[in-house]
Formats: C-alpha cells, sequence, structure tokens
C-alpha cells in the first residue's frame, strides 16, 4: 500500500517503519526535516511543519494515499491542517490512553467517545489529555468513522525513550537527589517501543475501526520499579515532599486497559514483566 507517516523518524516510529518496509509498503515520511530520517534511502521524504496550514498545502496538496499513519497530532487544529489537504482511504492517528477521564482497571474504548465530544478548534498547548481528544473529535469532520482508527497506548517506554521518565528515578537514586512521589502502590500499565511500533503497522493490513487501545500485560507499580533500581544500585532512593516531582506522578487508583479488541486482530502483546526489569539494567549500563 501507499502509506504516508507523519512523523515516525524516533522513537518508536523507527520501528514502526521498519515493519511497513518489511511488509512491502511504499512509505513516505512527511517530518519538519530537523532530525534524520534512517530510512532516506529506502522511503520518499516530505518536509513541512504540520502546524502550519500554508506548509501542509504547499506539500502535500491533492496527493492521495491508501493510508495515513499520523503520529504527531497534538490538537484539532493540526488535523484540520493535514486533512484538509490531502485524501486517504485509510486514517490511522496516535491519540493517547491520556483521553480517559478516570483512573481504574479494564478501560475500555467505549470510556472515550469522540463522536460525543464536543469539538473546539485549537493549537498545541499544555492540556495534552484534551488536545488528544480535540484531535480524534476533529478527525470525523473530514472523514467516516469507517475510515479511522485511534490507537490509545499508555506511556511507551524503550530504549530510544527521549522524554527521560525512566531515567528520572534512575539518574534520583544513583546521584542521591530527592525525589516526590504522590503514591507509591498504583499500578500502571506501559507498553514497549517496538510493540507500540509494531501494532500499528499490524493496523494497516486489518478491517478494524473506530478507537483501539494497546499494552503490555499487566501493572507494575512506582515501588517496584524504585526497589529494582535500589537493588541493583546498591542505592536507597530519597523521599521527599519537597524533592523533584516524579514524571509517572498523577495516578489516583490502579490503571489498565482493556486490550481485547486489539488481540481480536491477532497481535499479541507481551507482559510488562517481560521486558521492564531487562529495560532498567540497560539504563543503567549507559
Amino acid at each position: 500500500m501507499n502509506v504516508l507517516v507523519v512523523g515516525g523518524t524516533r522513537f518508536f516510529g523507527i520501528p514502526m517503519v521498519e515493519k511497513l518496509i518489511a511488509d512491502g509498503h511504499d512509505v513516505t515520511i512527511a517530518t519538519r526535516g530537523l532530525s534524520d530520517n534512517p530510512f532516506k534511502e529506502v522511503t520518499k521524504q516530505i518536509v513541512m511543519d504540520r502546524s502550519d496550514f500554508d506548509s501542509v498545502k504547499s506539500a502535500l496538496d491533492n496527493k492521495e494515499f491508501d493510508v495515513i499513519i499520523d503520529k504527531i497530532a497534538y490538537s484539532s487544529n493540526d488535523v484540520k491542517n493535514l486533512l484538509s489537504n490531502v485524501s486517504c482511504k485509510k486514517y490511522i492517528q496516535m491519540s493517547s490512553c491520556s483521553v480517559y477521564s478516570k483512573d481504574k482497571e479494564n478501560i475500555k474504548e467505549s470510556e472515550f467517545n469522540p463522536q460525543l465530544h464536543k469539538l473546539v478548534w485549537m493549537n498545541r498547548n499544555d492540556d495534552y489529555a484534551e488536545g488528544k481528544r480535540q484531535a480524534e473529535r476533529a478527525t470525523l469532520e473530514f472523514l467516516d468513522s469507517s475510515q479511522c482508527v485511534f490507537v490509545r497506548y499508555p506511556i511507551v517506554m524503550g530504549e530510544n525513550d527521549y522524554t527521560g521518565r525512566l531515567k528520572f528515578y534512575i539518574n534520583h537514586i544513583i546521584n542521591s537527589e530527592a525525589m516526590f512521589i504522590d503514591d507509591l502502590d498504583c499500578g500502571m500499565e506501559f507498553i514497549h517501543e517496538k510493540e507500540a511500533g509494531y501494532f500499528i503497522a499490524h493496523l494497516v493490513n486489518t478491517t478494524v475501526t473506530g478507537a483501539i487501545n494497546g499494552s503490555s500485560k499487566g501493572m507494575i507499580s512506582t515501588k517496584s520499579l524504585v526497589e529494582f533500581i535500589e537493588k541493583q544500585t546498591n542505592r536507597k532512593a530519597i523521599l521527599d515532599d519537597f524533592g523533584d516531582a516524579a514524571p509517572y506522578n498523577g495516578a489516583l487508583a490502579n490503571i489498565s486497559y482493556d486490550t481485547t479488541k486489539a488481540r481480536d486482530t491477532g497481535f499479541a502483546f507481551s507482559s510488562i514483566d517481560d521486558w521492564i526489569y531487562e529495560l532498567i539494567h540497560s539504563n543503567l549500563q549507559r
């Protein structure tokens, strides 16, 4: 298929594009051109700023694709800029489990319905969750729901994670720096970068539509992460209400996601225990 990837040159975009190429798709990557495209020898490349309507129009006006994979839709105007200027048969948007408003276990896709959400045309701002809700909602102004897939992931982890969230805990423990962790015991689900990329590529060849959760199996608490790092480093975490706020703060209860719909497409997610401790150990070696 003729696939346009908006974003995709770093983090879990890398295994995603690798899989698309391995599956024989004709891939075009659209980015701002600020970072290196590791696939420039085997993909087409378009340079544009997707937050700028004129830039997108100049780059994509009247082009058609079988599939668009949009990894960097952070607001309704991001979606408007793109879908006003290009057409596709199928649109896969990288959304987020942040669209869900309540922390609990086994959250189903139906717990946020973008069709029922009030549309507000907005640019990117500090409200990441609402930006993602609006990005899903705006899509339905341009495409029929039967053309759309909204992929909802929790926090993505991996060797190429540029956010530094896991490194925060490792570095603070190694350097004996105080952390403020609001709850050690709430369990959370995560997904590994390779599976995050492979699953989106997998969806290109499926007939699934609508929202779809993806996550590794099993929750892990911040307490478990901290205790494992302490054991590996032979150092004790310093926990203090006046310490640096930890990035996984904010959970009000155990948080997990129903991935039945994803598994019904034939995709198998790993257990978090299969990779999380190895990932921590790998980070400790850097």
